[in-house]
């Protein structure tokens, strides 16, 4: 006689709303590095656009080694709370220093701020390491419902781009009014305010949540069974391929917005909407896009599954980076609504993505036998980092390529670089983001039998 399987309880609101907060946490810090930093190296901290460029490669690789060891380390924790949800406690208050740390602008010679540099970004991504690994293992955990994980992830990028809103749309103002002229103390005083915002939801987010799934009693560490596991799961394999593709894209065109405004548009920081220059009303716009397209992934999903949109939303979005090189600096509302249309397209992957990395590490155990969590999403992180890696350091060897120098009147090389890497350079990791997914095996029945089948295991 077969044993009928449980039907999980659904979250409240409570709890998906607290953990959705916690990636707003994250992006106080992360998305300003993503945005700002390569900026502030070049233009305010004085760093070569090589330098910095070498610099985000060679950070970016120590940081993504150390994502399996997080996640290892991770999933042999044993606590109270639980395995992940504690990180979130232990390194609040390290990832607010850490982050304050790579704006702190020390004075320094030229070889000094290389130094402090390298010591200050290593270091805040391995405290961002430490806490969001088990952050992000914890959608794996927190309910065993393939259908809740996806509204628990919808809920965790309504509130990541919610955050990302808050710092576009605040932190170039807060800059001026802070620094007064100087955008050194500026950056400083704003990423003070900031670290202080991380660290209350990071809290907030350990306060309102709880682990629901283990690993079978029986199951016992073993980290090179693990790895070997890991790399005959092939739904992680393709998401991994397809990260690290995708966050390159990502890394490629952030690092160069405010670059491609300043000097091909010609944005000065003149106010153009209201009190916002138009650099600032082109990331908020379009970061309320993303907000709208995410908090729209239930709608989409009743219409296709997580593969089929993901392959033809990217693609969609690939298309609209692309068609930036064929407008002209003048054509600024077409770029605002160009801007909306992809950024409203591409807004629901990334919660499909971290929905199907929990089907991943599912799958681990429905097909492998074992199940690692935090491992499965710390090594889906290490190829995201792999793609960041790529995306931080080629805008810098571009630019130095054709000839950039900060501060100055660029030539029309230096122009194409800024250009090509806003447009064509992002698209085209795009692209290829999208020929992975089309390999992706799981289907909406496969996960459906998938979670009826662990479901009725864990029963009997």
């Amino acid at each position: 006689m077969s044993v009928s399987a449980p039907t999980p309880a659904p979250l409240s609101f409570r709890e998906k709303f607290g953990y959705g907060l916690g990636d707003t946490a994250s992006n106080f810090v992360f998305h300003t590095i993503n945005v700002f930093l390569f900026y502030y190296y070049t233009d305010v901290f004085g760093l070569a656009a090589g330098a910095a460029g070498t610099l985000f490669i060679v950070a970016r690789f120590f940081d993504a080694v150390s994502d399996p060891l997080m996640g290892a380390l991770a999933d042999r924790t044993q606590t109270r709370w639980g395995k992940y949800r504690p990180y979130l406690l232990w390194m609040a208050v390290p990832f607010g220093i850490a982050g304050y740390l790579l704006f702190a602008n020390p004075d320094l010679s030229a070889s000094g701020k290389l130094i402090y540099a390298y010591i200050t970004y290593i270091l805040m991504m391995l405290v961002y390491t430490a806490i969001n690994i088990p952050y992000s293992a914890m959608l794996g955990v927190i309910t065993p419902s393939s259908q809740e994980r996806t509204s628990l992830s919808t809920f965790r990028f309504v509130c990541a781009f919610a955050g990302q809103f808050l710092i576009v749309a605040a932190a170039r103002p807060l800059i001026a009014k802070f620094g007064e002229g100087n955008e050194a103390a500026g950056f400083q005083a704003t990423m003070a305010i900031f670290a202080v915002v991380a660290v209350g939801l990071f809290v907030f987010t350990f306060l309102t949540t709880r682990e629901r799934v283990q690993p079978p009693p029986s199951q016992k560490p073993d980290l090179r069974k693990e790895l070997g596991l890991l790399v005959r799961n092939r739904p992680w394999v393709i998401l991994s391929i397809a990260g690290v593709l995708t966050l390159a894209n990502v890394a490629i065109r952030g690092a160069v917005t405010v670059h491609y405004f300043k000097y091909y548009v010609g944005d000065d920081g003149t106010p153009w909407f209201g009190v916002f220059d138009l650099t600032t009303v082109f990331m908020t716009s379009g970061t309320l896009a993303l907000i709208a397209g995410v908090a729209c992934t239930p709608l989409f999903t009743r219409f296709a599954g997580k593969r089929s949109l993901m392959i033809w939303l990217s693609a969609a979005n690939a298309l609209a980076m692309a068609s930036f090189f064929f407008i002209p600096p003048e054509a600024t509302v077409l770029m605002l609504v160009v801007n909306i249309l992809g950024t409203f397209i591409i807004g629901p992957t990334p919660a499909l993505v971290w929905a199907m990395f929990a089907d991943a590490a599912d799958y681990g155990m429905w097909k492998l036998g074992h199940r690692s969590t935090a491992l499965v999403f710390s090594s889906a992180q290490f190829a995201q980092k792999m793609g960041l890696t790529i995306g931080g350091g080629v805008p810098g060897i571009v630019l130095a390529y054709y000839g950039f120098v900060a501060n100055d009147i660029q030539t029309e090389s230096s122009l194409l670089g800024v250009r090509l890497l806003f447009t064509i350079l992002p698209a085209a990791f795009a692209i290829g983001g999208v020929i992975a997914i089309w390999f992706y095996p799981l289907r909406e029945s496969d996960v459906a039998q998938m979670e009826q089948d662990l479901a009725t295991a864990e029963s009997t």
